[in-house]
């Protein structure tokens, strides 16, 4: 029964070719791999079974500073395509060196990343080796978790091949055999007595496809749960909202996938004109970050023989064969889900996602969504300790209580429309500040209800804000301990530079500007109101450079020094205010984090 693939696929690839093929056993040992790009070239073997180990060896991986103490291993191994055919899977298997703590063995999970671009330098297990994956903070989350973390490459990244690219079930196939495969490195001690999924954006459509194939394909598999957030459940649907959109380059990218998993089917050569075939191969060259920009706002009638729309070219039986067979909400999961959608989100539609937790929700399935109020790429990391803490409860063996019906109306998109440019809005982000005024050497703590608002242009890189500082009062030791009310009032825009480079760091240039006002001082509700105010509005640089994943991750502080202009409107106290609060050497720290999700 477990080599009904392997007999279809032989069959498949012809008796004359098998026989030119130099034969190993049945089922070879595992054996150390090569170094360097050898490693993605594995031995040619005619016969194992999925998840069979085929080679390994040890790995260096980078995961950022302040990431914990690791071992890992890249692996080759095999696994089935979507058509039923065996394929060789590579990947990384993660250990933390730290003991576990828990009871029973360590958990695994099965980490299924998103997009990640279809050059061989994209695959995740090399861009992970090279500390430059975008989606290294969540696999470092769940590393301090205490798990051991697989991360499948996804097919197509062995030497001389094209990365099959959203095609869900070879994804569902590629990230569960990675668990049997991690079982079988020697000196690991991996076993897979409880195992969790999660993913993002593809890696949400690999972990709802696993949800829906577990119990034909790993039917004695402990999945105990499986999170999956941003989700293509719709790809068809998806794919009109991407074309000609921001984006465009996803589709692209999934076009040439499916022409790498289904041949004929998707007759991508056929239908492309030279400027097509161009883009074609430049696609397949670039990483995720290096597409979004170059293809965004393309429409696929730019790379098509007399410039055939999708909505023509989905009119074609083996084209519309090949989207409609990767849309989910076919079968009941048989786990636990936790599904989270960007509300703002930009690239998947949020209404087609809602729509797959309602038909798990109709077939009974123990269900959680979670809205969170970003786009999709702060929403893939704003999201990863919800995801974590709602794996570790399935982990210790808590109920899942599916929340199917909470009474909330449906959500609505408030993702920013494709003008030609990609805006992050930040809508009504938590501000968490404070001031530390020099000459009096006492922080002022802006109040908890502080927030900020900022479009982000990243095609035009531009950024304007504003800071939203309630009044307030804060205790200052002026001669004697007094409650000062103050105001933090924005004077002009916050604007400046920002840029999402290629390897996907973020880089913020700006300045916020705000005039400080002292109404009033006193103790308690003895007031002495003054109304006095710096006369010069204050400026407060924003820098920063770090990692996507920050914006999300809610990381993203604002730190230095600025000057207080002397004070104006004081009376007789102008010349007391101007001492003990103007001045260089003001220090200021401003942090910026999403608001907090709901449960739909």
């Amino acid at each position: 029964m477990k080599n009904t693939w392997l007999i279809q696929g032989l069959c498949a690839a012809g008796l004359t070719s098998l026989l030119t093929l130099p034969l190993t056993p049945l089922t070879a040992a595992p054996v150390l791999g090569p170094e360097g790009m050898d490693f993605y070239s594995p031995p040619t073997i005619t016969a194992g079974n999925h998840g069979d180990l085929i080679w390994y060896r040890e790995a260096n991986i980078d995961l950022g500073k302040d990431a914990p103490f690791t071992r890992s291993w890249d692996v080759a191994y095999w696994s089935v395509d979507s058509n039923g055919r065996p394929n060789v899977v590579t990947g990384s298997v993660i250990l933390p060196t730290a003991r576990w703590s828990g009871t029973g063995s360590r958990p695994v999970l099965s980490y299924a990343v998103g997009t990640h671009g279809l050059g061989q330098r994209c695959a995740p297990s090399l861009q992970l080796a090279a500390g430059t994956d975008y989606e290294q903070a969540n696999i470092a989350a769940a590393i301090n978790r205490g798990y051991a973390v697989l991360i499948t490459d996804n097919a197509g990244y062995t030497n001389g091949d094209t990365p099959t690219y959203l095609a869900g079930e070879s994804q569902a196939h590629a990230a569960v055999d990675i668990v049997t495969a991690a079982t079988q490195i020697p000196e690991a001690g991996i076993v897979d007595d409880q195992v969790a999924i999660w993913g993002y954006s593809q890696g949400g459509q690999t972990g709802a496809w696993i949800a829906e194939i577990r119990q034909d394909y790993v039917p004695d598999m402990n999945i105990v749960g499986i999170a999956a957030g941003g989700t293509p459940a719709d790809v068809p649907y998806t794919s009109f909202n991407l074309d000609g959109d921001a984006g465009s380059a996803f589709l692209l990218g999934a076009i040439i996938g499916y022409e790498a998993e289904y041949g004929s089917a998707m007759p991508l050569y056929e239908l492309a004109n030279n400027y097509g075939l161009q883009q074609i191969e430049v696609g397949k060259s670039q990483c995720v970050f290096e597409s979004l920009f170059n293809f965004m706002g393309d429409e696929l009638a730019q790379y098509t023989l007399d410039n055939r729309p999708l909505s023509d070219l989905i009119t074609i039986a083996s084209v519309n064969e090949v989207l409609t067979d990767q849309n989910l909400g076919n079968v009941k999961p048989s786990v636990p889900m936790y599904m989270y959608h960007g509300q703002a989100d930009e690239f998947i539609p949020l209404d087609q996602h809602i729509d797959l937790k309602d038909k798990y929700c109709a077939m009974g399935s123990n269900i959680r969504f979670q809205v969170f109020p970003s786009e999709h790429i702060a929403t893939q990391f704003q999201a990863a300790p919800y995801a974590l803490d709602w794996i570790d409860d399935r982990f210790a063996g808590k109920p899942a209580f599916s929340a199917c019906y909470t009474g909330q109306p449906e959500p609505e998109s408030t993702a920013n429309p494709y003008d030609g440019a990609l805006i992050f809005t930040l809508d009504n982000w938590k501000l968490d500040a404070d001031i530390r005024l020099g000459t009096l050497r006492q922080n002022v703590i802006l109040p908890e209800e502080s927030t900020f608002y900022a479009d982000s242009d990243v095609t035009n890189r531009s950024l304007i804000g504003t800071l939203n500082v309630p009044q307030f009062f804060t205790r200052l030791n002026i001669i004697l301990p007094l409650d000062v009310n103050l105001t933090i009032d924005p004077t002009l825009p916050t604007s400046g530079y920002v840029e999402l480079d290629t390897s996907g760091d973020l880089h913020i240039d700006g300045n916020a500007y705000t005039t400080v006002k002292v109404n009033s001082a006193g103790v308690g509700w003895i007031q002495i109101p003054f109304g006095c105010r710096t006369k010069e509005p204050a400026e407060f640089p924003i820098t920063f450079d770090g990692p996507i994943s920050d914006l999300g991750g809610g990381n993203i502080t604002f730190s230095g020094t600025t000057t207080f202009s002397s004070m104006t409107g004081c009376g007789l106290f102008n010349g007391l205010f101007t001492v003990l609060m103007s001045g260089p050497g003001q220090q200021y720290r401003f942090n910026v984090s999403p608001p907090e999700p709901f449960t739909y």
